[in-house]
């Protein structure tokens, strides 16, 4: 193993964090150094690393190591100088690929000895920790969603179904001489210091819980409308689209869909920004082909998410026979999505282009999402037409500046000239198999009425 792969492989067993250590323990004890395995990712940039072996802790002074497992009390700073405990149950996910900074999620249940039986604030909910290791400097999630509750009122009120409930966020940061300063300090590369961020959230379920392609339609229909208004009221850019983080809420027999995972969100005025770290953010099966050129260097644009929730779309529709259960043999060869799940960056950029740029365009759907190839096929026409228009637009913007470069033409790049919008996205996923979907918010209804009338003047 390299050198630096040996201290990516440190940092991702050895964390220290500042004191007060009593802020933050397990079974009672303090944890003076450790987030070890079972918060940390197990691979690096692809190569896989040996699991460590780690003794358990059983005295504070015997060793700073100590290992999460199920049936452990986790204890955390809370509001007024207080903490609370919750007690952990089953891992629900562990990131990979992420060295030393995968996201854990746990299912817990609070165990606070001040909380009397039947009156937590948290009794009755299903709850989640989730552990992350952002920036110092990086918004939580927390104030994100914060912000969106408070402009959900009135008409915008339908918005709070398809938002994650977050009870509880801190943050603890690391000792100034810890191995991750020493990381910050050997890439050079612009990267701030690291927080173990931890959150208390509303459990949700994952894609996998649905049962017919009409709940999944729904649920992409759902999530899309957030995702435009979270953007467009709350001026925040997602960032963070893919399969995982499309999760379903169940309330009163009815599910909906819920844009999960802000952990890469951005305010909008922020999302000009050079990129803070040479690692590339996003799940790269699903990241729009652009980010995945070597010589990307951003601004994020609302059409990547766009591009992203297609992928995410196609992925779904072809490599599973439901939403549950993978289809057994994949031959399809002009299109073999199953190797977008570990190939690399490259890679994919080219395969994406091949799919962004073919003509005709048919995916090869699985029989239980066999409505989602009319969604497929029209989203991709879109995507074609607008790099299409934009190739057109650097052309004659070249031959503009060589003659007049005072006056260049102008393109709008956020929505490939407007052939890749919410607009036309609304036009194509408001119908599933000639019925009409759930619509949320006035404009999505007056797009949809404008397309009516549209459509009976022809």
């Amino acid at each position: 193993m390299c050198g630096t792969s040996f201290l990516y492989f440190y940092i991702s067993v050895r964390i220290y964090l500042k004191p007060p250590s009593q802020l933050l323990s397990v079974n009672n004890q303090p944890v003076f150094a450790e987030m070890i395995k079972y918060l940390a990712a197990d691979s690096i940039r692809n190569e896989k690393l040996p699991e460590p072996k780690l003794p358990v802790v059983t005295t504070a002074k015997e060793s700073p190591i100590f290992e999460l497992c199920e049936g452990s009390f986790f204890t955390f700073p809370y509001e007024d100088e207080q903490t609370r405990t919750v007690c952990l149950k089953r891992v629900i996910f562990r990131s990979t690929n992420v060295f030393g900074r995968g996201t854990t999620v746990i299912r817990v249940e609070c165990a606070c000895r001040h909380c009397l039986p039947n009156q937590c604030n948290w009794h009755g909910k299903e709850l989640v920790l989730k552990l992350t290791f952002p920036s110092e400097t990086h918004v939580s999630e927390w104030m994100f969603i914060d912000r969106c509750k408070e402009l959900a009122q009135g008409e915008h009120a339908w918005v709070l179904d398809h938002l994650p409930n977050i009870y509880w966020s801190f943050d603890i940061p690391f000792h100034d001489d810890s191995p991750q300063d020493d990381f910050k300090k050997e890439v050079e590369d612009g990267d701030k210091m690291r927080v173990l961020r931890g959150s208390i959230q509303e459990e949700l379920k994952p894609l996998s819980s649905l049962k017919t392609a009409k709940e999944c339609t729904q649920v992409f229909c759902d999530i899309i409308q957030c995702h435009h208004w979270v953007r467009k009221c709350a001026q925040i850019s997602h960032r963070a689209v893919s399969e995982g983080n499309f999760m379903v809420r169940e309330r009163d027999g009815k599910k909906y869909g819920v844009l999960n995972d802000w952990d890469l969100a951005i305010w909008i005025n922020n999302e000009h920004d050079e990129p803070t770290s040479l690692i590339r953010s996003g799940t790269r099966p699903y990241m729009a082909h652009e980010q995945q050129s070597v010589h990307w260097k951003g601004p994020h644009r609302y059409r990547h998410d766009l591009e992203s929730i297609f992928y995410v779309m196609l992925l779904l529709a072809c490599l599973y026979s439901d939403p549950n259960e993978k289809v057994p043999h994949f031959e399809d060869k002009e299109f073999r999505f199953e190797e977008w799940h570990r190939k690399d960056d490259e890679f994919l950029r080219r395969a994406k282009i091949s799919v962004v740029h073919a003509a005709p365009f048919r995916p090869p759907v699985s029989p239980f999402f066999i409505g989602f190839r009319l969604w497929s096929t029209r989203l991709q026409e879109r995507l074609l037409l607008g790099f299409v228009h934009l190739k057109i637009h650097i052309t004659q913007a070249a031959m503009q500046e060589a003659r007049q470069p005072n006056k260049l033409p102008t393109f709008d790049m956020e929505t490939l000239g407007g052939h890749f919008s919410c607009e036309q996205i609304a036009m194509i996923l408001h119908m599933f198999n000639n019925e009409q979907l759930t619509t949320h918010g006035l404009e999505w209804q007056k797009i949809l009425e404008r397309l009516s009338r549209n459509q009976q003047q022809k």
